[in-house]
């Protein structure tokens, strides 16, 4: 299992990889979970993925990809302030520099690889370890996201506690909350699994 980072495909395998990494998001998150989101060809788009994000992906030792998230500048234009305001105190984002906001996180947790012994699969963990290295080597401090109390949860037993930017509200049938969460080398090491290792390009380079 190996974690990377692409914020635009150069290669013919790095298109497959995005490609596919839509086609886990329209499984999980329309398939799954039944959000209301637009899929077109079995693939998972918004209109954020227009916005250059960078994405990080988690790929099985068959480089199939089992785990994705999207991250954006926090000061730009983000899901937080234009789709969930409400999650948010006074429904504004306290954005700066050295924010970043991450969305359309999910993991394919049906996924023999890396299903152990421990209560959270390796590939969630991978996630959370790729996602705070990538930040920390792009001067990125803090995460900002929203997600479910459920989820929250997990990330409380990851060692990852998610400080709050508002109150839990409904959104559609689910218990949904907006938080910060910090991207440092104690966060990174508490959040690495055995034998993490981000695959070519490595992670710790900037993207372009």
């Amino acid at each position: 299992m190996r974690v990377t980072a692409i914020a635009k495909a150069r290669t013919a395998s790095e298109m497959r990889i995005l490609d596919d990494m839509h086609r886990l998001r329209a499984r999980i998150f329309q398939g799954r979970l039944s959000w209301n989101v637009r899929c077109t060809d079995g693939r998972e788009y918004d209109e954020f993925d227009d916005l250059a994000p960078t994405y990080i992906i988690t790929l099985s030792n068959s480089n199939s990809v089992i785990g994705c998230a999207r991250l954006l500048p926090a000061v730009g234009t983000t899901m937080l302030g234009a789709v969930f305001p409400q999650l948010l105190r006074r429904g504004q984002l306290p954005a700066h520099p050295r924010m970043i906001e991450s969305s359309r996180f999910c993991v394919d947790t049906e996924c023999e690889e890396g299903r152990g012994d421990g209560s959270l699969h390796v590939a969630t963990l991978t996630m959370f370890a790729g996602i705070v290295e990538w930040c920390m080597a792009n001067g990125y401090n803090e995460i900002a996201t929203a997600t479910d109390v459920r989820f929250e949860r997990i990330l409380k037993r990851a060692g990852w506690p998610m400080q709050r930017l508002g109150d839990p509200s409904m959104i559609n049938e689910t218990r949904s909350v907006a938080g910060i969460l910090p991207a440092d080398a104690a966060s990174f090491k508490r959040l690495r699994p055995a034998g993490y290792h981000p695959a070519v390009p490595a992670l710790g380079k900037k993207a372009a």
